[in-house]
């Protein structure tokens, strides 16, 4: 049921960008009386589709639509969708129409302006859905996240070996001091930190970060996982730990002769015991106490901890609307950060590059309507700056070319365009290949 709700979030959440994205392209297209011959979501590889306007059930229930320009469907193989323009060399790669007579009502006798406003078109509307997300996302939500000062790291091996230990509170990246804990890792990865200086049982360090391990660092989300005290905020109701005598405040710092400073560090142990009663060393102010408590079949002790600092704001939609383009401009230059890593072979980032199945672990088991909406939004972003690369069969190369021609004053032949359109393709062949490489290597291990 989990990879059911997860499969169907990707597939609703890839569709809407989709549209939007190709909307853009439809949009700026007709504005500039350039016709569009199909309007799909997903590709109708083979002539194959799951839903046409041309279908003969659909033109019987609705005849007019046997007159349209553009043929709206479905196609059958999930991995984007085309907004086929006339006289575009395109990934339809549509190449007899090209060897026809110019018409004017064709992208290639477009003033090379207008062809660029159509390129330029799907990015657009990818920008200005995720502004549009961000500013519902926190005039409806607020934003919130955990502050990194005052609180600690647990880290796991990887994070041993770069030098960090269990506690650690981290002041600052080089000269930036990061506020939300949240993104300590990103924030490490993205801005090509040096040296990371922290606090340790009262003293302060500097470790000095190999960048070479940027790679395994970027692929394992453990790094820096919250440090949780082990401080009762409340004892739930239905816990066989109900009456045992902890209150509010109190501190476990010792599990019969296991030592307990932070949750996590309790974890292995209480599995060990399941069904069993524990001695806890409680802190209660000035005075340490003893006091036995039972674990369920879980290993769990039926405990509340209280929550390290959570930053809160609430917004008015006035002024969500400069805050949700901030948070936008933020996300896209993130990403531009993480694509420059993925560009330097030596930190090994290619390596977190994922495909379908990675962007469904992102998802929530359940359905919630906050992580959706952010999760669309960062998508949005994502297909948006990728489609600006410069790499023909995207529309940053057609961009490119544009732009050359009006710099220059030269049009790119026909054929060139044909050649560099194949190149692109194949480019975008390896890209997808290794993709679904990592996330099949990540399932296996």
């Amino acid at each position: 049921m989990v990879a059911l709700i997860k499969t169907l979030q990707v597939i609703l959440a890839l569709s809407i960008l989709i549209i939007i994205h190709e909307f853009g392209h439809f949009l700026f297209a007709k504005m500039f009386g350039i016709r569009v011959e199909k309007f799909f979501l997903f590709f109708d590889v083979g002539g194959t589709k799951l839903f046409s306007t041309k279908g003969k059930w659909f033109t019987k229930l609705c005849p007019k639509a046997a007159s349209w320009q553009t043929e709206y469907g479905i196609g059958w193989l999930p991995l984007g969708g085309y907004c086929k323009i006339c006289g575009m060399i395109d990934e339809s790669m549509d190449l007899e129409s090209m060897k026809k007579d110019p018409q004017p009502w064709e992208f290639r006798t477009k003033p090379a302006w207008q062809r660029l406003l159509v390129m330029c078109g799907g990015v657009l509307f990818n920008f200005i859905f995720a502004i549009i997300a961000y500013i519902s996302i926190l005039a409806i939500w607020g934003s919130g996240y955990i502050e990194n000062e005052g609180n600690a790291i647990y880290t796991d091996e990887l994070g041993m070996e770069m030098g960090f230990r269990n506690g650690d509170r981290i002041i600052k990246m080089d000269d930036y001091v990061p506020e939300n804990f949240g993104m300590l890792q990103a924030d490490l990865a993205r801005r090509g930190i040096e040296k990371v200086t922290v606090l340790r049982d009262g003293d302060t360090l500097d470790l000095y970060i190999d960048r070479s391990m940027i790679g395994d660092f970027m692929n394992d989300p453990n790094v820096f996982d919250l440090a949780v005290p082990f401080v009762i905020d409340s004892v739930m109701k239905a816990s066989p730990n109900y009456s045992c005598g902890l209150v509010h405040g109190d501190r476990i710092v010792a599990l019969d002769s296991v030592n307990t400073p932070f949750v996590q560090d309790s974890r292995s142990y209480l599995a060990s015991v399941q069904g069993d009663t524990v001695m806890a060393t409680v802190l209660r102010g000035a005075d340490t106490l003893s006091i036995p408590m039972a674990v369920d079949t879980s290993g769990r002790l039926g405990v509340y901890m209280q929550v390290p600092g959570i930053k809160t704001k609430e917004y008015s939609v006035a002024s969500a609307i400069p805050a949700g383009f901030k948070l936008t401009f933020e996300t896209i230059g993130g990403y531009l950060r993480d694509l420059k890593l993925v560009a330097s072979p030596s930190t090994k980032a290619y390596e977190s590059v994922g495909s379908f199945i990675a962007i469904g672990q992102v998802f929530p088991a359940t359905w919630d309507w906050y992580r959706f909406v952010n999760i669309l939004a960062l998508l949005s972003i994502m297909l948006g700056v990728m489609n600006l690369l410069p790499i023909p069969g995207l529309d940053g190369g057609h961009i490119v070319f544009c732009l050359y021609e009006m710099v220059t004053g030269r049009k790119p032949s026909d054929k060139f365009l044909e050649i560099a359109q194949i190149i692109g393709m194949l480019l975008l062949f390896l890209l997808m290949f290794l993709a679904f490489g990592n996330d099949i290597r990540r399932l296996i291990h």
